[in-house]
């Protein structure tokens, strides 16, 4: 009896936690996080796309401010444009030599989005791991007709599959409650 698949599931369960925990960070929350900026995509050299924590520095020297300080001051600007294109809802300002950012108080309106934003994003992890379900368990009944796997054996794979998904859909409803609280706390 292969359980292999039981394995192969749950690592790609975790690979999808990761994903959604790195996606959430990214979620404005009101204060200041280099988390909130690294990974935007800005156009540094002749096409070449990068993410700014590949490009600069990202420090947070209070709660409400960002400092971005590049170590090639010719993308400094570049770096500017590419956070006003993300739509993030902050105004970058350009100050010599590097690019500061503050971060607005969230007013209660947007605080209302962004939870929505984060029910999305926790419900788009869910559907992943769904399909991850639907593929194990189509593994699983790959097996059935095989020799020496019987019925309460299928039956065995099929309960501990619904025991990883039940843990793995707490583990995101859980992020996603935290992730609530700390956008409805400030």
């Amino acid at each position: 009896m292969d359980e292999s698949m039981l394995v192969t599931g749950k690592r790609r369960m975790n690979e999808v936690l990761e994903l959604v925990k790195q996606d959430l960070s990214g979620v404005q929350t009101g204060r200041a996080r280099p988390a909130l900026v690294e990974s935007v995509k800005v156009e540094a050299y002749e096409g070449s796309f990068m993410e700014i924590k590949e490009l600069a520095g990202i420090t947070a020297p209070d709660p409400h401010s960002l400092v971005i300080k590049p170590w090639d001051s010719s993308v400094l600007t570049k770096i500017e444009k590419g956070i006003n294109e993300a739509n993030l809802g902050f105004n970058p300002v350009v100050d010599k030599e590097i690019v500061r950012i503050v971060i607005p108080s969230l007013t209660e309106e947007r605080r209302t989005e962004l939870v929505k934003l984060v029910k999305q994003k926790i419900e788009a992890g869910k559907a992943f791991l769904r399909q991850i379900r639907v593929e194990v368990k189509q593994k699983i009944d790959d097996q059935k007709d095989a020799a020496g796997v019987s019925e309460d054996d299928i039956h065995r794979l099929y309960d501990e599959l619904q025991k990883i998904m039940d843990e793995y859909n707490a583990k995101l409803e859980e992020m996603e409650k935290n992730k609530e609280q700390e956008l409805m706390a400030l």
